[in-house]
């Protein structure tokens, strides 16, 4: 029997002090009183001074509540029963389904050891060509999606998690409007997809240590699933959310504030969870792809910098697209040199063209004189940009690559473009006319 404890002897914000013994750190304990009952997570030990967070809030905690120690950490249900189904970020059913309180799982623990890692080798497929053309997503890779508030990053998430050519994916929402919290759900369900997904959500109406377990929780329900032979798929939703709760506890337990007021560990919490993905030899893997909206637009806020140093590459959302440049797939030569042979080339002279293409931009806004290459590289960008970069497009990678061709040989002379005479004479289109024009039309987003 855990001993009972009857005397707080500290309330700051969501945080509590009792004097206790034997308490592990992280540990969970529950909060008792006449018309409250909460969880709590121990924080920081000082000798017999234990801090703890309160899930649901101190909001009517009296200082004669009963404090009882559970004796372990976080813990998650795990099992099949979890596919199709929405919880908070505490486990909770938040569908009205039935509650699942067996095979129960610690939500934290350390990463695998880099020397059992596999070699990232296997292409994820989206259907998106700014990803799948341009910075290949790959198994086991840890990629954030920079923007700012107000694109529609979720959407994005969304469209990877109906398209995604993975088993399973695991979506962790943080600080969530109810509205987003919503069009997940629908979209997912509506397209038939719900039931290979598992939905942790936490709304901003919700307690702010919850939102630390999102995370955790959605890593370890993947890693689980990934032990299994699955091929998970994780999507979270917005890690600045993450920073700002840590952010918030900090301030509650009076720690020394680092950059702009975050906690000094802020590039250790981040990289605690990024390095949860992995590629398990001999079964499957998780794969991690998580926004991360930048306050001003600053990628050197310490939320966006400290992440580029942790993960393997990023994507920059603006304007409704993915920039292609400055986004960036560190792993993508593992996988384009096995897809196709026209797609590294494909790939590096579509960028180089639509550099052309900024800067003929750049000289007619300026007023000065257009050349017949500029007015190429004009009709080429326009065409880039509304074909290949809206993120409506929808198509696989073999139609993308081949709408690459179509595109260039719509603007330009093969000699132009300066590819390889082998690849023109395998890819170039005999004709780029009408059927040129009738190709495009039908990978244009729909109205």
């Amino acid at each position: 029997m855990r001993k009972v404890y009857q005397e707080i002897s500290q309330i700051a914000g969501n945080v509590i002090t009792v004097q206790a013994t034997g308490v592990g750190n992280q540990e969970l304990a529950s909060v008792e009183a006449p018309g409250f009952s909460s969880l709590a997570q121990v924080i920081r030990i000082e000798g017999d001074n234990v801090t703890m967070q309160v899930f649901s809030g101190t909001r009517g905690v009296p200082t004669d509540a009963e404090v009882r120690f559970i004796g372990h950490e976080a813990q998650t249900p795990f099992s099949d029963d979890l596919l199709g189904r929405v919880f908070t970020g505490g486990g909770v059913p938040r569908d009205r389904g039935p509650a699942l309180d067996e095979d129960l799982i610690p939500i934290v623990g350390p990463p695998v050891n880099p020397a059992r890692r596999v070699i990232p080798r296997t292409m994820i497929r989206t259907g998106i060509p700014m990803i799948d053309v341009f910075n290949s997503l790959v198994e086991s890779q840890k990629l954030p999606i920079f923007s700012v508030a107000g694109e529609p990053y979720n959407e994005l998430l969304a469209r990877i998690a109906l398209n995604a050519e993975v088993d399973l994916i695991v979506l962790g929402g943080m600080g969530l409007k109810y509205d987003d919290y919503l069009f997940f759900r629908e979209t997912l369900e509506e397209a038939g997809a719900l039931s290979r997904a598992i939905l942790y959500v936490h709304t901003a109406a919700d307690p702010v240590v919850e939102c630390l377990l999102v995370p955790d929780t959605c890593l370890a329900v993947a890693e689980k699933f990934a032990l299994g032979g699955k091929r998970v798929l994780v999507l979270l939703t917005d890690m600045t959310n993450f920073a700002d709760a840590l952010k918030e506890v900090a301030v509650t337990m009076e720690q020394i504030p680092s950059t702009r007021g975050y906690p000094g560990d802020l590039y250790s919490q981040l990289a605690a969870r990024y390095e949860k993905a992995v590629d398990f030899e001999g079964a499957g893997s998780v794969t991690v792809l998580a926004v991360t909206t930048m306050p001003g637009d600053d990628v050197t806020h310490p939320i966006p910098d400290n992440t580029g140093y942790i993960t393997e590459g990023q994507f920059y959302l603006r304007n409704g697209r993915i920039e292609p440049f400055g986004s960036l797939s560190r792993l993508k030569q593992q996988v384009n040199a096995r897809t196709r042979d026209d797609h590294r080339t494909i790939m590096n002279t579509m960028i180089q063209l639509y550099a052309g293409f900024r800067e003929s931009q750049e000289k007619q806004s300026m007023g000065f004189r257009m050349s017949a290459w500029d007015d190429k590289l004009l009709k080429y960008g326009e065409l880039f940009e509304t074909r290949m970069m809206d993120l409506a497009v929808n198509i696989p990678l073999e139609e993308a690559l081949d709408l690459g061709w179509w595109i260039l040989a719509e603007c330009f002379a093969p000699q132009e473009t300066g590819i390889p005479t082998a690849l023109v004479e395998r890819f170039w289109p005999a004709e780029a006319g009408a059927r040129g024009v009738e190709t495009l039309a039908e990978a244009a987003p729909a109205e």
